[in-house]
């Protein structure tokens, strides 16, 4: 059962256009990659499905609910859980607060979380602006799951953390999709975010490029799409 679908997404900031007819969609229990180099419309893509940007043309679906133009604490609220480029955790909130802060009912709960990632249990005290880059993007992977959301969105999985804390994150997105979880992530450490993806969406120059499975990404497409 498709979860999400976007079709024919348009976007303009001013007389820019950023998404030329942008299309995907994800089933129950799937994970999609979402990628493309830098200022390709990966995070213009996310932000129109979020709410935070009005397309000017365009559908999109959540939870069969058109929700393009709706608010996004609405669109939030039917079910849909960010982990922000940059996390932004509350940095005067502990580790605990920060996870209870937007909680809702579900199968994710506090030791859940910290079962997923015990480093939060070890530092449940601690204020949110003291912890590692690595422990912060733990944190706001946890404090999206604290909402219960049917679709998970990361926006930059891993950039910028060390490789032992990498390797912490895609272990439990691993975990995650045994689970069940439907995913959207965006990343660029193609050797980490390719086995753990069902099927893949390319954007170039807002423009959906290529769509299938991980495998059909040929070393030449990768190179000329996603290369640096």
């Amino acid at each position: 059962m498709t979860m999400l679908s976007v079709q024919g997404l348009e976007v303009f900031y001013g007389a820019s256009q950023a998404l030329f007819g942008v299309s995907l969609d994800i089933s129950e229990g799937e994970v999609v990659a979402l990628m493309g180099r830098n200022g390709m419309g990966k995070t213009t893509t996310i932000n129109s499905i979020l709410g935070l940007v009005r397309p000017r043309a365009g559908s999109i679906t959540f939870a069969g609910r058109k929700v393009a133009g709706m608010q996004p604490h609405r669109i939030a609220r039917l079910g849909l859980g960010l982990v922000p480029e940059g996390r932004r955790c509350f940095p005067n909130l502990t580790v605990t607060e920060n996870l209870v802060a937007a909680a809702r009912g579900g199968a994710w709960t506090l030791d859940r979380v910290i079962k997923l990632f015990p480093r939060l249990g070890e530092r449940r005290s601690q204020y949110a602006n003291t912890l590692s880059g690595g422990e912060q993007q733990m944190l706001a992977i946890g404090r999206a799951l604290m909402t219960n959301p049917a679709l998970l969105v990361l926006d930059e999985a891993t950039e910028g953390l060390a490789p032992v804390i990498r390797r912490d994150i895609w272990s439990a997105i691993r975990a995650l999709k045994e689970a069940g979880q439907s995913i959207l992530v965006v990343d660029k450490t193609l050797s980490e975010l390719l086995p753990v993806a069902d099927r893949c969406f390319v954007l170039e120059k807002g423009v959906t490029v290529f769509e299938g499975p991980p495998d059909a990404l040929t070393p030449e497409f990768q190179d000329r799409y996603l290369g640096v």
